[in-house]
């Protein structure tokens, strides 16, 4: 028999007043395997070329799309964020940018496969993507992300979208060797845009209308 415990993010612990769709399923990090892969060629480029690369993209297809993947487990009783460290020092959400014409699913499917799994894991469970929890916006090459689009800005040059990833019971994550998977507790994150960045510290505020509903194997 599964046992489940609830985890509510409000002040009534009433299950019977809580909407389903605002209940999140969360396994234990124990379900799931971790594994490594060859490693993942990264862009070596300096500001100025990251620049240039954005300009001549927009030039050529438009409004740049990004998608990112956010995937909650439990670990100590306590929801924890999957995120990517990069060469020990950048920490990111799986995902990246759609190409030309593709959907956020399609590509946020592809680069879960990229970034999460090898070979035969394609054939695995197919990644659930679930709603947008979030949009950011850069409304030029230069500047930061911002969680709103300023309504003088009418040719945004990105959006990056933020879709919550509902796990199965286990999956096989098998991660790039220059790529760390760490699993981090929400306090953690929570307005430390310091060590994450703005997009990353922002998610606890995003999942806070959610009650975890921690499933035990």
């Amino acid at each position: 028999m599964t046992d489940r415990s609830t985890v509510e993010n409000g002040q009534n612990g009433n299950s019977n007043s809580t909407n389903s769709s605002t209940v999140l399923d969360i396994y234990p990090l124990s379900c799931y395997y971790f594994g490594s892969k060859d490693v993942l060629p990264l862009r070596n480029e300096t500001v100025t070329d990251r620049v240039l690369r954005m300009k001549a993209n927009y030039d050529a297809y438009g409004m740049r799309t990004c998608v990112a993947a956010v995937i909650v487990v439990e670990l100590f009783k306590h929801p924890h964020l999957l995120v990517l460290q990069i060469n020990n020092s950048i920490y990111k959400l799986p995902g990246g940018r759609a190409r030309f014409g593709e959907s956020d699913t399609d590509c946020l499917k592809r680069k879960l496969l990229s970034k999460l799994c090898v070979g035969e894991e394609s054939r695995g469970p197919e990644w659930e993507i679930g709603e947008c929890l979030g949009m950011w916006w850069r409304s030029d090459f230069e500047t930061l992300l911002y969680p709103y689009l300023p309504p003088n800005i009418k040719r945004p040059k990105e959006c990056s979208k933020l879709y919550l990833i509902k796990l199965p019971a286990s999956r096989r994550f098998i991660v790039p060797k220059n790529f760390k998977l760490l699993a981090v507790p929400l306090c953690q994150v929570h307005d430390n845009e310091k060590t994450y960045g703005p997009v990353i510290s922002g998610i606890p505020q995003l999942l806070s209308r959610f009650s975890f509903n921690i499933v035990e194997p």
